[in-house]
């Protein structure tokens, strides 16, 4: 059996028999229907501290009570998400994650095709939301210049080409880094918390801005700049949600990690309220010493941070040490999530749902990594930001969509779990019991629904060519193509993920 890549597909219940009872010692990927291929090099910390590089930290800022509270709120929600997905994740610990726990978890008419939408839109999201990442990198480094050569525009040429060195540069780190990998997880939890005091101290120390009352530190709030009146509240809470966005990715790495049924569900649960607090420490300090709201919309390349802090230290100099800490933790950020978009890159082509799969799931024996797959994720985030040439506004959309997309990839397994009234879940080793996973799904659910109503609006009014959001267009367009793949070939050779083999159900 452990020769064999994948296993033939039996019932249900054979899986959920086997893993209601798997123990630390149970080779849990076997038992899913899969061969370990990967290095199981990561541990409970080392899996918190990535999920929280790949949160790193909030690109834009939409006023002190958007900020401030609008960052409590989506802790609370994206806190329900997190526990949500941590009791699939010990249910069905796994790098395919999302689609995997869709096709365990839909009655057997639906789950090939529902785990074939779960998989596209997680795939999609896992690329697109790494492409933001990327390229709000480069937009950062390209916002420093500026500070110190403000009628400086950079064409869209240059930003691409600091674009494609960090896609280069991250795939190299990826690709040859992979045994050290762990060890800059971990320098870049550290690092943050030291950048975040550094932030606290320098920004609270100069204030050159002068220092907002309470009042304005923690309700400022202009309706009339966004043109949506009361609503620009939830305008303004856009950044918070969008650093919360991936805290699924890390599901993709279950099978780099001893016991992940246990230590891959705590993970994720405690990414929100550990990067959530120490996130506070970053936004106040800002919320108090910022500049006027409408300043801060005219920023270099739409990046606000190095404006701010080049405004509150009083000096480009000052600005650009502040702005420095913020890159460094996005290059961390840059790779970490390179890393788990690979790896559901090499998931999905496992299973055979992605064209030319036989060689994106090939896995670099002696290092342990899939490098084709790590090869077509930064491809494909080179190829799309081509879009930029030609347009900005459209490239914007690629970050709405990368949120809308995973929010969708997490939805549909939690609903599917409480539409047979949570009984897979029930049974996990790390669960949260009957009646609080009723309510947390419930929220969760909600939240995503709302989330992706947010991600779908312009952020300003009126609207036209510039301000449209065409995130949703763009979404629509890959859910078309990925279901014309399937009509024309996928449906020939996508079973589905594998189950056990010859388990039988435990009355």
């Amino acid at each position: 059996m452990a020769d064999m890549e994948k296993k033939p597909p039996v019932g249900n219940g054979a899986v959920e028999a086997q893993l209601g009872n798997a123990t630390p010692e149970t080779d849990i990927i076997n038992l899913l229907g899969y061969k370990p291929e990967l290095k199981r090099n990561r541990s409970m910390f080392t899996l918190l501290f990535q999920s929280l590089a790949i949160a790193a930290i909030p690109y834009g800022f939409g006023g002190q009570l958007p900020m401030f509270l609008g960052w409590i709120l989506v802790l609370i929600v994206d806190e329900c998400i997190a526990l949500s997905l941590g009791e699939l994740a010990s249910r069905y610990p796994t790098s395919a994650g999302p689609y995997y726990w869709s096709f365990q978890l839909a009655p057997p008419r639906f789950r090939t095709v529902l785990s074939f939408v779960t998989g596209w839109t997680w795939l999609i999201g896992n690329w697109t939301i790494t492409l933001s990442v990327n390229f709000g990198f480069a937009s950062l480094i390209a916002a420093c210049v500026a500070l110190y050569h403000p009628d400086f525009i950079i064409e869209p040429w240059q930003l691409l080409l600091i674009f494609y060195a960090i896609c280069g540069i991250t795939f190299l780190i990826c690709a040859y880094g992979n045994r050290l990998l762990p060890a800059v997880d971990t320098a870049c939890a550290a690092f943050t918390a030291v950048a975040i005091l550094v932030t606290l101290v320098c920004l609270s120390a100069k204030a050159e801005v002068g220092r907002n009352e309470v009042g304005e530190t923690l309700g400022g709030y202009d309706t009339s700049l966004s043109g949506w009146g009361g609503f620009s509240f939830f305008i303004g809470v856009l950044p918070a949600a969008y650093t919360f966005s991936a805290i699924g990715m890390v599901s993709a790495m279950a099978e780099e990690c001893d016991d992940p049924a246990v230590k891959l569900p705590r993970a994720i649960a405690l990414c929100v309220p550990v990067g959530g607090v120490a996130g506070l420490f970053f936004i106040i300090p800002i919320c108090a010493t910022m500049p006027a709201l409408e300043y801060i919309l005219d920023a270099p390349v739409a990046q606000a941070l190095p404006y701010i802090f080049a405004a509150v230290m009083g000096s480009p100099a000052g600005g650009l040490g502040l702005s420095i800490l913020v890159l460094i933790i996005t290059f961390f950020c840059s790779i970490s999530i390179t890393v788990a978009a690979s790896r559901c890159t090499w998931a999905f082509a496992r299973d055979k749902a992605i064209p030319v799969s036989r060689l994106w799931n090939r896995v670099d024996a002696r290092r342990g990594v899939p490098i084709w797959a790590l090869a077509l994720t930064t491809v494909v985030q080179m190829l799309l930001g081509l879009i930029n040439l030609g347009s900005s506004s459209a490239f914007l959309a690629f970050v709405s969509v990368g949120v809308i997309s995973l929010a969708v990839s997490y939805a549909i397994p939690i609903s599917i779990s409480m539409w047979h009234r949570r009984r897979e879940v029930n049974a996990a080793r790390w669960t949260m019991g009957a009646k609080v996973g009723w309510v947390v799904n419930v929220i969760a659910v909600l939240w995503i629904v709302f989330e992706t109503v947010l991600f779908s609006m312009p952020q300003l009014l009126p609207v036209d060519e510039v301000t449209m959001n065409y995130a949703i267009v763009v979404f629509m367009g890959f859910m078309v193509l990925s279901a014309v793949w399937y009509g024309v070939y996928a449906r020939k050779v996508y079973v589905g993920p594998p189950e056990s083999d010859g388990i039988k159900v435990e009355r």
